[in-house]
């Protein structure tokens, strides 16, 4: 190691030092994530693909990958608002809130309009079945169908933890202006309502005749 590495590094923390993100208590974990974000912004994930010899949108492949972080960020910051409520810390609250606002769902339906796999969905219900939050009786026009509610369990669960959803919410929004955050709404759900479509229309479709609805 010679001098040369230390006065590069003394730069970088100078730079980090006249960077918005340094604070009067930054740790060198914060010194650490601010170099790796700086690496990232300087080394375009396109540089990997024409290296490679793959065509590639970097706009749309920025969307993806910051969509994929969101969600992560997202469900983090869910576990630790809903650290008192367990049982709903997964996807659970979703399907509570869901019965909440529209109750009497059959369980695809419920399913559907959480955009899981059956599976994954029909899992959760169970959950929250065995939690006592939710109840199910037998649909009167369908024998075979069962329709869902929230118990009085359920609705204090979901009056107690609301708040601490609205906190989570606030924070991953971030420090958006109002019009910003329309924006992204508007965005967001435009977006939402295109997959939605190919949710409820095209599951069983492959990749080539999806990407066909947006030529």
């Amino acid at each position: 190691m010679n001098t040369d590495f230390f006065i590069d590094l003394l730069q970088q923390v100078k730079k980090f030092e006249n960077s918005g993100s340094c604070k009067p208590h930054s740790t060198v974990e914060d010194f650490r994530i601010w170099m790796n974000d700086a690496k990232y912004r300087e080394e375009s994930p396109t540089k990997l693909f024409k290296s490679e010899q793959h065509q590639v949108s970097f706009t749309e492949n920025e969307i993806c990958k910051q969509v994929l972080l969101l969600g992560r960020y997202s469900r983090q910051l869910i576990r630790k608002g809903l650290s008192e409520f367990p049982e709903l810390a997964n996807e659970e609250f979703t399907y509570l809130y869901r019965l909440k606002d529209e109750p009497n769902l059959t369980k695809i339906q419920l399913i559907e309009r959480n955009g899981h796999e059956k599976q994954t969905g029909t899992q959760i219900i169970r959950r929250l079945l065995e939690y006592g939050l939710i109840e199910e009786k037998n649909d009167i026009e369908d024998k075979r169908s069962k329709r869902l509610n929230i118990t009085d369990k359920g609705k204090d669960y979901f009056h107690r933890s609301v708040e601490k959803v609205n906190i989570t919410s606030r924070i991953l929004a971030g420090k958006l202006e109002n019009k910003e955050k329309a924006e992204l709404f508007e965005l967001l759900r435009k977006l939402n309502d295109f997959h939605s479509h190919i949710y409820c229309e095209y599951r069983n479709s492959g990749l080539h005749e999806i990407v066909q609805l947006i030529e």
